[in-house]
């Protein structure tokens, strides 16, 4: 079977550095790193007694690990204020949370090296469980400083509307 459909000339698998994420129907900006897509089925053993000394196995609950998303630090403050939304530092008694909105869903773009729209995933109800505002800051580094989210979520699935894109020849 082909690897490629609309490409059938390709056999190399896409590049993983060619990405973007949106959220309230906006790209972030300066997004650098976004971990994996990640989902583990718990295994549930089981056997009847007149069965041989093995077990059957049968799917359990599934979860889906958490998302990392990284990007330089600048002035946009689209982290830090959905960060702020599961708890906000200050608000007082009862007001820490923004229970109507801390939620949100992602759409996740992996573009190939000419930069069209190759594969995109929808992932749902996520929240931020983990923000890093700053790294480690060093007198004697040279480099990046990095923003950090963890992201929560309740699943995702491959946007089957995105279709292979026809690659371009430059002859």
């Amino acid at each position: 079977m082909a690897q490629f459909t609309q490409n059938s000339q390709r056999f190399d698998p896409y590049k993983n550095f060619k990405f973007r994420v949106k959220w309230d129907g906006q790209y972030v900006a300066g997004m650098s790193k976004v971990g994996g897509l990640k989902r583990t089925t718990e295994v549930v053993k089981h056997r009847e007694g007149g069965d041989p000394s093995t077990s059957r196995k049968s799917p359990g609950r599934t979860e889906f690990d958490a998302i990392t998303m990284d990007r330089g630090v600048t002035h946009d403050t689209a982290f830090e204020a959905w960060a702020r939304k599961v708890w906000n530092f200050g608000a007082g008694l009862g007001a820490e949370s923004s229970l109507k909105d801390f939620r949100k869903d992602l759409i996740l773009e992996f573009y190939n090296e000419a930069g069209q729209l190759a594969l995109a995933y929808k992932i749902y109800r996520c929240w931020v469980s983990e923000y890093q505002a700053l790294p480690d800051l060093d007198a004697n580094a040279n480099a990046v400083a990095i923003q950090h989210l963890k992201l929560e979520n309740e699943g995702w699935e491959r946007d089957t509307s995105v279709p292979e894109p026809s690659e371009p020849s430059l002859t």
